[in-house]
C-alpha cells in the first residue's frame, strides 16, 4: 500500500474582494489532474476579456432565482445588489471525476458550503497590506469609487470571519501562496477522518506484519 484512498473534497477560496482569490483557483486548476474549477453562477454583467461558461454562468435575476427555487444552488448570497451562487452539479460532477472542486466565493458562501459539505476545506484568502488591498481593487480600472469603497466596507466586516475557517493564507507573492494552498490540501488528505477505508487498510497491514512475525521471526520471539 504506497498510499491511503482518501475522497475528493470541496476546497473553498474566499476572502476580501482584491485578495487574488480568482486568480489562485484559476492556477490550482490550471495544468492539474487533482483540481478542478466551480464555475459560479452570477448577475452581474461579464467585465472585459470574460466568457460565459468559462468563467461565470452570466444569468439574469429571474433565471438566477428559478435555479434557487428548484434547489439548483449549493450556496448563493447577495453581494453588492448582485447574486453569486454555486450550481450543484459543479459539486457532483468533480466528486464523480475524484478531484477537488475549487470555490472561489465569498465569506456568506463559504458558511453554506460548511453546512452543506461538512468535509469542505475553507481557506481565508489574506492581502498583505490594507494599500494592498486598496491598490488591487484601484488598478483594476473597472471599479468606481463608490464600488471600491463599498467593497472596502464589505472586507470589514469578512475579517470578522477568519476565524470560521480551517487555514488562512496571505497572498503577497502568487507562486508562494499556491504552494501553502497545496500544501495544506495535501496535508488535509492525509487526515484520519478523511481517508477512506482506513480501518481496512490498516488492519490489513496489521494482519501482513503478524504474519511475516509467524513466518520469518518465530525463533526471535520465541
Amino acid at each position: 500500500m504506497s498510499a491511503l484512498a482518501h475522497g475528493p473534497f470541496p476546497v473553498v477560496l474566499a476572502g476580501p474582494s482584491g485578495t487574488g482569490k480568482t486568480t489562485l483557483a484559476r492556477r490550482l486548476v490550471q495544468g492539474s489532474q487533482d483540481f478542478c474549477f466551480s464555475i459560479s453562477a452570477t448577475t452581474r454583467a461579464p467585465r472585459p476579456g470574460e466568457r460565459a461558461g468559462r468563467d461565470y454562468h452570466f444569468v439574469d435575476r429571474t433565471g438566477f432565482e428559478a435555479m434557487v427555487a428548484a434547489g439548483q444552488l449549493a450556496e448563493w448570497a447577495e453581494v453588492h445588489g448582485r447574486l453569486y451562487g454555486t450550481p450543484r452539479v459543479e459539486l457532483e460532477t468533480a466528486a464523480r471525476d475524484g478531484r477537488h472542486v475549487v470555490l472561489d466565493i465569498d465569506v456568506q458562501g463559504a458558511r453554506q458550503i460548511r453546512d452543506a459539505v461538512p468535509e469542505a476545506l475553507l481557506v481565508f484568502v489574506l492581502p498583505p497590506s490594507v494599500d494592498a488591498l486598496i491598490q488591487r481593487l484601484t488598478g483594476r480600472g473597472t471599479e468606481a469609487d463608490e464600488q471600491v469603497a463599498r467593497r472596502l466596507q464589505t472586507a470589514l466586516d469578512e475579517l470578522q470571519a477568519v476565524t470560521e475557517f480551517d487555514h488562512i493564507v496571505v497572498n503577497e507573492d502568487l507562486e508562494t501562496c499556491l504552494a501553502e494552498i497545496r500544501g495544506i490540501v495535501r496535508a488535509e488528505t492525509r487526515r484520519t477522518g478523511r481517508a477512506q477505508a482506513l480501518r481496512d487498510e490498516v488492519e490489513q497491514m496489521r494482519e501482513e506484519i503478524a504474519r511475516v512475525l509467524q513466518e520469518q521471526y518465530a525463533n526471535v520471539r520465541g
